[in-house]
């Protein structure tokens, strides 16, 4: 049994794994995003495809991705998810330069993994989430490794902007950094709060902890 048939197992989500179709490929070595989305390329053929990164969860009505391919469909062009961070913020994520179309749609000129401030081209950092054309992987096999031997997704970007168009979207939504501690907390608070089964219990045992619960937290430490 697979891993993925692991994870499905037993009652309502075994019939949900077998209403779906998905294959899957293992990134032998953390070789960086660029090598994994490198595996997957004779899965994808020379389709235009998501990449989806688990750190990164966003929230938005329609879902962000739906929200991506809307854009992509409309432009017929690669599409970046970002979200204004202020130049400290941006440079620990890659940051594009380039011109607003519209309200939310940059016509990307550069993209860069994780400036330096004074060096970011603009405050809008990758909101982990891309809409690519196929185009990707010629560029990914062309890009050298960097300092810590891992092949990276934003060269080859970069890359393709010297051959086609390629845009970033601000979401409409929120964004919840689950790679730290603040940030997974904070998404399992909202989304509890959000949750039919567990909302009234979560949402009273929440007030009275916050609301009496200050001490006792301090006497545990």
């Amino acid at each position: 049994m697979s891993t993925i048939q692991q994870m499905f197992s037993g009652g309502q989500k075994s019939r949900l794994l077998h209403a779906l179709q998905y294959r899957y490929v293992r990134q032998a070595e953390p070789l960086g995003l660029g090598h994994a989305v490198l595996c997957a390329q004779k899965l994808i053929g020379e389709e235009p495809f998501a990449v989806v990164l688990a750190d990164d969860l966003l929230e938005g009505q329609p879902p962000v991705l739906e929200q991506m391919v809307h854009i992509f469909s409309h432009y017929d062009s690669s599409v970046i998810a970002v979200e204004e961070f202020g130049a400290e913020g941006a440079c620990s994520h890659g940051v594009i330069g380039g011109r607003h179309w519209d309200e939310h749609v940059i016509n990307v000129s550069s993209i860069v993994e994780k400036p330096a401030p004074e060096q970011a081209p603009s405050s809008f950092g990758v909101a982990g989430r891309y809409v690519l054309m196929p185009a990707v992987f010629e560029h990914l096999r062309a890009v050298r490794p960097d300092a810590n031997g891992e092949i990276q997704l934003t060269p080859a970007i970069h890359s393709m902007l010297g051959s086609e168009q390629v845009l970033a979207y601000e979401f409409i939504g929120r964004r919840y950094d689950c790679g730290t501690k603040l940030g997974y907390l904070q998404a399992t608070v909202d989304f509890a709060l959000q949750h039919n089964e567990v909302h009234d219990a979560f949402d009273a045992w929440l007030r009275k902890r916050v609301d009496g619960g200050t001490g006792a937290s301090r006497k545990a430490r």
